[in-house]
């Protein structure tokens, strides 16, 4: 397959051009200002329309994996201007690129489209973000569902992984440094996802573009856990201090954005569909140490 990695120096982007490359597939990894250290390099800005042209008339992809976006909730909040032209905008772009060329489009979303009130959210419950984040996102949805016919929306949630990528340390990493240096750290007890190994992700998102599996996929840990005991997991596996990691609550974090209590997703139509399965935060966990010690 030719395939176009937008974000490719992103935590997700960067593991999926790896392990494509490594698949034998043509891989471009599209980036604005970090050189993307996998797949053959490509400049590209989502804010300039000829930038993206530019950049499909050089790579002709069969498929787009459109992983780039700004995912900083309190900068989207602060900056709303920037973040629609980067996440709705911009998907606007790649979606059109993708009906001119044909391409099968992959758009990864993120469970802040819903508002946190019930958790484990499947592919058919309704969408209602509480910040400006979240919104784009679900704009960025709609506009990949009115402009083709085919295409696959990868809904996840607080991806980690073993390096740090595009000058950002993951949840995962910033827990583990901090409780090795031996620092107290606040983390949250009463806000839940579905922690994402990078790994697992990238691995569900080719086979979707091989077997090109359309609609809404929630794909994502199979754990729903909170920040906190997330932590603790962590703590537990790398053998470093529990007494570390302080509990808190949001109200007491400074946040700008509102932040969702409980987003976590269900994996099920995931589970069912796929041979590469969503993972549990436990073994998920485990791939992370087996990783960091083999220096992947």
């Amino acid at each position: 397959m030719r395939i176009l990695v937008t974000g490719g120096s992103g935590l997700l982007g960067s593991r999926i051009a790896e392990i494509a490359s490594n698949q034998g597939h043509e891989v471009y990894s599209a980036y604005n200002t970090h050189h993307p250290p996998y797949g053959i390099p490509i400049k590209m800005d989502l804010t300039d329309e000829s930038s993206c042209k530019k950049a499909f008339e050089k790579t002709k992809p069969e498929i787009v994996i459109h992983s780039a976006a700004l995912t900083n909730v309190d900068l989207c909040e602060t900056n709303k201007d920037m973040a629609w032209k980067i996440n709705v905008e911009g998907t606007r772009r790649i979606a059109e690129l993708c009906n001119r060329y044909e391409c099968f489009l992959i758009l990864i979303s993120t469970d802040y489209v819903f508002d946190g009130t019930k958790g484990l959210y499947s592919e058919t419950d309704e969408p209602s973000p509480i910040n400006h984040y979240g919104y784009t996102k679900l704009k960025a949805e709609e506009i990949v569902k009115e402009k083709l016919g085919e295409y696959c929306i990868a809904r996840t949630s607080v991806i980690f992984g073993s390096r740090p990528a595009a000058g950002k340390i993951n949840f995962a990493l910033w827990v583990l440094e901090n409780l090795k240096r031996g620092k107290k750290i606040n983390i949250v007890t009463d806000q839940i996802n579905s922690p994402t190994l990078n790994t697992n992700l990238a691995n569900m998102l080719l086979e979707v573009a091989e077997r090109q599996l359309t609609g809404i996929y929630h794909l994502a840990g199979s754990t729903a856990i909170s920040r906190y005991d997330f932590a603790i997991l962590l703590a537990k596996e790398f053998e470093l201090s529990r007494e570390l990691i302080q509990p808190t609550t949001s109200d007491k974090i400074n946040w700008i954005a509102k932040r969702p209590k409980n987003t976590s997703l269900n994996v099920t139509k995931a589970s069912d569909h796929l041979r590469n399965k969503p993972m549990d935060i436990q073994e998920a966990i485990k791939e992370l140490r087996r990783e960091l010690e083999a220096g992947e």
